[in-house]
């Protein structure tokens, strides 16, 4: 559990910082919380919602630079 936590809170620095890495660390961090549903540290229904939290998150500030290029 506190590998998912420090994962979570290098993803979290990473998507307000807006760094190019955070597409490549969704999915470190998705594999971790499937890692721990399947061992039962978390329950499954619990770790689906951090990684559909997670990957809206990742999808909300990766697509908003070109969002805001675009209406320049």
């Amino acid at each position: 559990k506190r590998n998912i936590r420090d994962l979570a809170k290098q993803f979290s620095a990473a998507a307000a910082a807006k760094d190019p890495k955070l597409a490549e660390l969704t999915g470190i961090v998705a594999s971790a919380w499937d890692k721990a549903a399947k061992s039962g540290a978390v329950h499954w229904k619990a770790a689906a919602r951090k990684k559909s939290r997670l990957a809206s998150l990742a999808r909300k500030t990766l697509a908003a630079p070109a969002v805001a290029a675009s209406s320049k």
